[in-house]
């Protein structure tokens, strides 16, 4: 089970609650007061939309979707013909929405940007965990996401095929290099950071072998590391599997397609990668009005 699903289980009230708040104040960033440009339209004229993918992705914000034409009309009707996390393809019809003209043209750009984004993140997370497909490794988000859509996005990972490594700076204790410095040293910090006895999960980002072997020392058992040379991850993995209570060791930093099956053979445990949510691409969609009444 990923994190995200143990705060916010699939189907739960604090699920339903996280999506209808994002998408509150979506709306109300979008629409204020009213949307002045559907008064063109008549009141009464009902319609019949779709969307359509204009390129291959992984789908991914269905629920977000769905909250955002309840919140504005709830008779509007969204019949999916595609599921959450399903591989679609060029042109390929994703639903088709039906209700009050006004009500579609208010709603369609939220609506879009929720999907657009969600289902870029989805999609570039499933690309990374293809290419270590076969190899016991795991690929994990960072907290570099959007302003505001860190939530949606690490549920976005997940539907990806990927794992989230801690929500936020309550779900976990992560010491990186300027913890190390303000604390002293490293068995400094690990000493405070286990006399915390916080419940949450205790890692630390090490630059260097000599800094891996002194955390082991320290007694970490989650170790990051940063920009490590494939040749240096392989050595670092070496040494971990010789210590008395090896870590959980994971790379991060300058990775890519390019490399990411090269450094999940080292044998690390994971790898986390900020691309996959700070430097999405939206997915190319669209949403054309078919019939109106």
């Amino acid at each position: 089970m990923t994190l995200f699903n143990q705060y916010y289980p699939p189907n739960s009230e604090a699920f339903h609650q996280l999506v209808l708040k994002q998408v509150q104040d979506a709306l109300e960033e979008d629409v204020g007061v009213g949307d002045l440009t559907a008064s063109l339209v008549p009141v009464a004229q009902q319609a019949t939309a779709i969307v359509i993918a204009r390129e291959t992705a992984i789908i991914c914000g269905i629920p977000w979707v769905q909250t955002c034409f309840s919140q504005i009309d709830a008779d509007v009707k969204v019949n999916w013909q595609v599921t959450e996390g399903q591989r679609v393809q060029e042109n390929q019809v994703l639903c088709s929405i039906t209700g009050p003209t006004r009500v579609l043209l208010t709603v369609e750009r939220c609506a879009l940007n929720f999907l657009q984004t969600l289902s870029a993140t989805a999609t570039e997370t499933r690309k990374f965990v293809d290419a270590i497909a076969g190899i016991q490794c795991q690929i994990l988000d960072t907290r570099k996401t959007i302003p505001n859509l860190r939530l949606a996005q690490k549920y976005a990972v997940t539907i990806g095929g990927g794992y989230n490594q801690r929500l936020a700076l309550y779900d976990g204790i992560l010491i990186k290099e300027n913890h190390i410095t303000a604390a002293g040293s490293i068995g400094a910090v690990m000493t405070k950071a286990l006399a915390l006895n916080s419940g949450k999960s205790i890692q630390i980002e090490v630059e260097s072998l000599p800094q891996l072997k002194e955390a082991l020392i320290a007694g970490a058992i989650s170790i990051l590391l940063d920009n490590f040379s494939t040749e240096q991850l392989t050595e670092a993995v070496n040494f971990n599997r010789q210590s008395r209570q090896p870590a959980v060791l994971e790379a991060s930093g300058g990775i890519g397609l390019k490399n990411v099956r090269e450094i999940a053979l080292t044998g690390v445990d994971r790898i986390s990668i900020g691309a996959i949510t700070k430097n999405v691409q939206a997915i190319d969609l669209s949403m054309r009005i078919i019939h109106t009444d």
